[in-house]
């Protein structure tokens, strides 16, 4: 290479330095321009490029703009992969980077300046009304505490707690009819895997307060699962209603929103919602006691089966957002994770079985109680009165138990009673007694007849007999009598009750064919009347084989017992079907003085055990039943 070729290249490399060179300085000019004098001095001291700045050598000032401009303290090197050109091309996008953040901050800080100086005046009107607020903080004046005064003397007025409240169980030894029924109970939560449960039964027996007990006895077990602290939360399903538009719900919880409902009040001026626990919240532990469970909005058992298979409530809001810092963390936990509702269900219906929600039958063990009886009934009434301190004569506990099945009633007729002997008092000091005519006169005040209006007897009769009845979880006698009357020409018709129903109808048909297939007549030559006394709906063809023994009674004048009973369907070839409701039956038979009932050979297992006082007897062809009955 010439001469003259070399020095050119050499005064090619010292135009592109010096052009660099010029181009640092105007970058640390600019720097200058955005930081001032001394702030771009005291940058460069925090950042260790005082020397590097002021350097002959042009790397070093490249490394120092570098440490400025990325604020980096650790660079102490220029990239080999980039010419110092490419180096400082990218450096001055930087610097033009930062001069416009620069501006356009220093135009947000003059509009916010511009805004406080427009806005003065109103936020001197808010520091004056914050001052005074601190100053007298306190909000009452006299109308407040007045009504305080108010709240205070209504806090020191109460009146007694009611005589219900009082007469309710307490202890295990007050519970009256339903020991097996309490024995289950217990045996079902005093495990270490405690099952949901449903109660059926009638209203009035102790259901709710068995479970109450259950839970007490069960705290007191040793490897308890229940803690001594776990809640007994009771709510009625009758007032539990489903809300669409998901606002409350007092069972699961709800979200209040800031602008419909109203968090607290620092939590709506920020716009955060604030979830509101529910009642399966507040059960966590515990026992969930629902009462009339059957009751129950369906959409609404729905949501509680959910609860139950996640053992959690998950809440929503389209007002929450997961991302938002201000958000406290109780709130972003409720929202992110759920609200634990680890419980044990306990659902009490007076509904039947099949009357309640299939889901909740497969989840729940199920336990049924029973009927009280008059024994019971008059156990409960002589167990009030001593609670209550009061004598009642001999035949009162006997003549409450003729009004009511249910221990609940039994009370409020003592209870009635008892007010009517406290208010005829002349003495004070004188002891209350309860006798006949107090009971009398509260059942008519209370407009209460008999709840057994057909009871057995001693007597024989012809075309009479009884069958039995259930509604709900109570059996009953039927009353049925029969009249016939001789006709010539087979022209006989039979009537029958058209307000009996189709089915009972039906077994006044059946009852025609075996009749005639067992004696060899025909029903046609005589008139037959059949009437079910009380002209009641007979739901079912249970009554079949007590029709077909009073037709055979009023036709062959066979006397009949009345202190026995059947049921039972009776089939065209004389079988007696098993029927529904004979536990039930059986124990409203006996309380009717019925010594001896009648029921399907199928349904021998619906004995009740240990029942005493009346003789059961299966039967599984109606040629059966003469010996029993006539």
């Amino acid at each position: 290479m010439s001469q003259e070729k070399v020095q050119d290249l050499l005064c090619d490399e010292q135009k592109d330095e010096t052009g660099i060179s010029n181009r640092v300085d105007a970058l640390f000019t600019h720097l200058e321009n955005i930081y001032g004098t001394q702030g771009l001095i005291l940058k460069a001291s925090k950042l260790d490029s005082i020397e590097l700045m002021n350097s002959s050598d042009l790397n070093d000032k490249v490394i120092a703009l570098n440490k400025l401009v990325k604020e980096d303290p650790t660079i102490n090197s220029i990239s080999e992969e980039l010419s110092l050109a490419e180096i400082i091309k990218r450096l001055e996008q930087e610097v033009v980077d930062i001069y416009a953040r620069r501006k356009i901050e220093e135009e947000l800080q003059h509009k916010v300046q511009q805004q406080m100086e427009e806005r003065y005046n109103d936020y001197l009107r808010d520091i004056k009304a914050e001052v005074l607020k601190e100053k007298n903080s306190s909000p009452e004046n006299a109308l407040t505490l007045k009504k305080l005064g108010q709240l205070e003397v209504m806090e020191r007025t109460n009146l007694s707690r009611s005589a219900l409240e009082m007469l309710r169980p307490s202890s295990l030894d007050e519970i009256i009819g339903q020991e097996r029924a309490l024995n289950s109970l217990i045996s079902k939560l005093g495990t270490p895997y405690p099952q949901h449960i449903i109660l059926y039964g009638p209203p009035g027996i102790g259901k709710t307060t068995c479970a109450r007990l259950a839970l007490e006895i069960v705290k007191e077990k040793e490897n308890k699962i229940f803690k001594k602290e776990a809640p007994f939360i009771e709510v009625d399903g009758t007032t539990l209603r489903w809300d669409p538009r998901e606002s409350t719900n007092p069972l699961l919880g709800s979200v209040h929103d800031p602008i419909y409902q109203g968090a607290k009040k620092e939590l709506a001026e920020d716009g955060i919602p604030e979830p509101k626990l529910g009642l399966v919240s507040d059960a966590n532990g515990g026992i969930l006691f629902v009462d009339e469970i059957g009751e129950m909005d369906p959409y609404l058992q729905n949501k509680l089966l959910k609860v139950l298979e996640d053992k959690r409530v998950f809440f929503e809001s389209s007002y929450y957002d997961p991302h938002d810092e201000r958000i406290p963390q109780y709130i972003k936990k409720m929202f992110d994770n759920g609200v634990p509702a680890d419980f044990i269900l306990i659902g009490a219906t007076t509904k039947s079985r099949e009357e309640i929600n299939p889901a909740f039958r497969s989840r729940c063990m199920e336990i049924f109680f029973e009927p009280l009886t008059i024994e019971h009934i008059k156990q409960i009434v002589d167990n009030s009165a001593k609670k209550l301190n009061i004598s009642i004569d001999s035949n009162v506990s006997k003549l409450i138990a003729e009004y009511t099945t249910e221990g609940r009633g039994a009370n409020k007729i003592l209870v009635d009673a008892y007010a009517l002997a406290y208010n005829e008092r002349d003495n004070n000091d004188e002891k209350i007694t309860v006798t006949s005519n107090h009971i009398y006169e509260a059942l008519q005040n209370s407009r209460l007849s008999p709840y057994i209006l057909n009871k057995a007897s001693n007597n024989f009769e012809v075309g009479k007999i009884f069958g039995i009845g259930t509604s709900g979880y109570t059996g009953s006698l039927i009353e049925i009598e029969a009249i016939s009357f001789p006709v010539k020409d087979g022209e006989g018709e039979i009537r029958f009750n058209e307000t009996a129903g189709i089915m009972a109808k039906d077994s006044v048909f059946n009852a025609k064919s075996v009749f005639r297939k067992e004696t060899s007549e025909n029903l046609n030559n005589y008139d037959v009347h059949i009437n079910i006394t009380g002209g009641g709906n007979v739901d079912g063809p249970s009554a079949g084989t007590a029709i077909y023994m009073a037709i055979l009674s009023s036709v062959k004048e066979y006397a009949l017992k009345q202190d026995v009973a059947i049921t039972g369907e009776l089939s065209i070839q004389g079988k007696i079907k098993p029927v529904g409701g004979v536990y039930e039956k059986i124990c409203g038979a006996k309380q009717a003085g019925i010594k001896k009932v009648l029921i399907p050979y199928q349904n021998i297992r619906d004995i009740p055990a240990g029942i005493e006082g009346i003789e059961v007897i299966p039967i599984s062809n109606i040629t059966e039943a003469s010996e029993h009955i006539f």
